[in-house]
């Protein structure tokens, strides 16, 4: 069950109260004043490093040797000296004298291609492929179909118009009471109460301190509006403009001639004749009517068979079939092995293995014989004592 919490105070407002909060004391930059005397530049570099007289370097370099060309100088090399000229007479050629001339006659002799290979003139096949000229039929067109022979047209009877009825509305009232409305009529109660703590706020009696530290301690300062700049007036000089340059001034025009082309004089006639196109080329050489040759095929040497083909081969011929006798299989029968005697059935398991008396546990009864209960432990078991022995030994 609900219950409504009609207090107006919560713990927050409770624990946490407001209280009076100081502004920060403002720290106030002391005002600079300058040191009264001159200050010490020196350095402990300046101490110790004095400054000395330094001359500049001379450049040292090496005498200036001069050439000096007044003779003719006239020496012979040790090269020309120890490796002289020797009158050598030149080695005479081995090569074979040319024996071969081509002949000048003409070559006549006919190659066993040009003997063999008759030509022969090949006569055109014929072509077999229709011509593609549609044949328009003589006959005119018979147009009569089965659908057109077999069909007997009916004359239809003419449909009478039906009447259109005229609507009459009900003369009882509608009845519009569903099963909804019928089984789930709503029953009469209260709207449910909200649980929610009514929000009254927290009201301060004491003035709200809007002051902070940026704002005591940056104060708006009174920024004067930008100066503007006046903008100098244009006045147009007075008088009239002179547009003469030194080029206007300085330059002179002269009265010259346009230079003549030098070309020279043309020497071509002026003939009405027509013009020979005839070349030694095309005199010599005329064009000659040719067309394509056909294929040359050697006549087969081997005559094709007349008879007919008989179909039998040499294998056909000397294979000699005979019947196949089938390989003894040398594979064991399945049959199972029957023994006469009695199955021996004695294992070591049967011979050596002693039968006990099942014992019941104990644990399955729900009061055990020979024990009698002790107590319940905090997790549900059951502790028993047996009556024989001391009660110090247990069973659980």
């Amino acid at each position: 069950m609900r219950t409504r919490c009609l207090c107006q105070i919560c713990t927050c407002g409770s624990d946490y109260r407001p209280y009076e909060i100081a502004p920060q004391p403002r720290h106030v930059p002391e005002e600079y004043k300058p040191k009264q005397g001159d200050i010490d530049l020196g350095t402990t570099y300046k101490r110790d490093f004095n400054p000395h007289k330094m001359q500049p370097v001379a450049i040292v370099r090496p005498l200036e040797r001069r050439r000096v060309t007044k003779g003719k100088l006239d020496t012979v090399p040790t090269y020309k000296d120890d490796y002289r000229a020797w009158d050598v007479p030149k080695s005479e050629l081995y090569k074979p004298e040319r024996s071969y001339y081509p002949p000048t006659v003409k070559f006549g002799n006919s190659t066993t291609f040009q003997d063999d290979f008759v030509p022969q003139k090949i006569e055109p096949r014929q072509s077999f492929k229709p011509s593609s000229v549609v044949e328009r039929s003589t006959v005119p067109f018979h147009a009569d179909t089965s659908h057109r022979l077999d069909y007997v047209p009916h004359q239809l009877d003419s449909k009478s118009p039906r009447p259109k009825e005229v609507y009459r509305p009900a003369e009882q009232p509608f009845d519009d009471l569903t099963t909804h409305r019928r089984d789930f009529q709503g029953l009469a109660g209260e709207s449910t109460r909200s649980c929610r703590p009514v929000d009254a706020g927290v009201t301060r009696l004491a003035p709200f301190a809007g002051s902070t530290e940026f704002r005591d301690s940056f104060q708006p300062w009174e920024i004067p509006p930008p100066r503007v700049r006046e903008a100098h007036v244009h006045v147009p000089p007075s008088g009239t403009m002179q547009l003469h340059s030194t080029s206007h001034l300085d330059y002179v025009p002269y009265q010259a001639r346009r230079v003549v082309p030098i070309r020279p004089v043309s020497h071509r006639r002026l003939d009405h004749l027509p013009f020979q196109g005839k070349s030694t080329t095309k005199e010599d050489f005329p064009a000659w009517e040719s067309c394509r040759p056909g294929l040359i095929k050697k006549q087969p040497q081997i005559r094709n068979p007349s008879g007919k083909f008989d179909g039998l081969s040499t294998f056909r011929c000397h294979y000699v079939p005979h019947t196949p006798i089938p390989a003894e299989s040398c594979k064991p029968s399945q049959a199972p092995f029957r023994s006469s005697g009695p199955l021996d059935a004695v294992t070591t398991y049967v011979a050596e293995f002693a039968p006990k008396p099942q014992e019941v546990c104990p644990a399955s009864y729900a009061c055990p014989p020979g024990h009698v209960f002790e107590n319940t432990n905090s997790q549900g078991h059951k502790f028993f004592c047996k009556i024989e022995t001391a009660p110090a030994s247990k069973a659980s």
